[in-house]
């Protein structure tokens, strides 16, 4: 008996699937802010710190920012800044 080879509409059911679900693209968004991380500080430090490090190093430093700024792209309104203080007249 043969085994069963996956139906071509079955696999492409799945990647539309994956193409349209927002929980993966904000996934695929945060893994590619991981990788950045990664790789600039690598580049600081002078030696690769490994994904693990810098997932750990990101979500402590970066992700709840990050998260922030994507929602209020996603509302159409600019991220608010901490740091920026209004003109004083």
């Amino acid at each position: 008996m043969k085994p069963e080879s996956p139906q071509p509409e079955a696999s492409g059911g799945l990647a539309e699937f994956a193409r349209q679900s927002s929980l993966y693209q904000e996934f695929l968004a945060e893994r590619e802010e991981i990788l950045r991380h990664k790789w600039l500080e690598s580049e600081r430090l002078g030696y690769d710190i490994g994904f693990e490090r810098a997932l750990l190093d990101w979500i402590r430093r970066h992700r709840e920012k990050w998260r922030a700024a994507r929602r209020a792209q996603a509302a159409g309104t600019p991220p608010s800044s901490p740091t920026a203080t209004p003109p004083s007249s």
